[in-house]
């Protein structure tokens, strides 16, 4: 676990130096509220949020992480894993919003219906541990996208210190890093929902397919990319960093195999590189609206 010491003014460089002053106010806003249950999925910016809310509340900050098949396992594990690390209690509870058919027909604000579940299981937890509030990782450079999930966390009145505190991506990756989080360079990893065009109906049948198709290409050597679900075809976004490995024909052959061995028929490659947001964009959604 590191220690509130790594994160100390004195002890940090470059932007992690300029981000400073925010963290001190996130530390404050934490340490008034007394207590806190953390929505936590273990990516960079909830792992975050945990870290430093366990070296300020100690044991009176728990961890709760969501689960159903629009998490993809080795998510599930990792946020097993982290948690530990960070020595935090660690609360597991299943999700239904796959039961709920205004997340099944994937609308545009699909995650305001998933998010809406999850807060209710935060906010049921919370007052199970006697906790004072919820906190989410929902950061300053998440007004800037579409989010409907946030207007759930509104809804909720769950509090967001890293968007409170003004503290930006870059600034909490630079501050995971110095204090040790693993974390600190993790790809973006939105639920598996966000894989299946809008408008196209999410089943757990389709989660599934995915879920595995992904786990199979980490495997193989990919870190930064999307399976897209579109039917028979899985369509497959990569960073532009790793596009090279499709050079070889024996790694195409691999990624090909194993995807069809997921079900789909036909796998394409994306010729532009993987960026968030494409699917808003083809949508119409423009950044910022919720």
């Amino acid at each position: 676990m590191a220690s509130s010491s790594v994160l100390a003014p004195e002890r940090l460089h470059g932007l992690g130096a300029l981000a400073a002053p925010k963290l001190a106010q996130m530390r404050a806003a934490l340490g008034e509220l007394g207590s806190a249950l953390v929505a936590f999925s273990g990516g960079v910016d909830s792992t975050f949020v945990l870290q430093v809310a366990v070296e300020v509340l100690g044991p009176k900050a728990v961890a709760l992480t969501a689960i159903s098949a629009s998490v993809a396992p080795e998510e599930r594990e990792e946020a097993v894993r982290l948690a530990k690390l960070l020595g935090a209690r660690h609360v597991l509870v299943d999700s239904a919003e796959l039961q709920n058919p205004s997340y099944q027909r994937n609308p545009t604000d699909r995650c305001y219906f998933c998010k809406s579940e999850l807060y209710a299981l935060c906010e049921r937890t919370r007052v199970e541990l006697d906790l004072a509030a919820v906190v989410d990782g929902f950061n300053a450079d998440d007004r800037l996208d579409h989010r409907p999930g946030h207007r759930a966390a509104e809804e909720a009145r769950v509090h967001s210190p890293l968007a409170e505190a003004g503290l930006t991506k870059d600034e909490i990756r630079a501050l995971s890093r110095a204090a040790g989080l693993p974390t600190w360079d993790k790809p973006a990893m939105p639920c598996l929902a966000s894989r299946i065009p809008y408008g196209t109906s999410v089943t757990e049948a389709r989660l599934v397919q995915v879920g595995l198709a992904e786990s199979e290409l980490r495997a193989l050597g990919l870190r930064t990319f999307r399976v897209r679900y579109h039917g028979d075809v899985a369509r497959l976004e990569v960073a532009a960093e790793e596009l090279g490995l499709f050079a070889d024909a024996a790694f195409r052959e691999r990624v090909n195999a194993a995807l069809l061995g997921r079900g789909f028929k036909y796998v394409a490659l994306d010729l532009e590189p993987f960026r968030s947001g494409r699917l808003n964009e083809a949508a119409g959604i423009r950044p910022g609206t919720s």
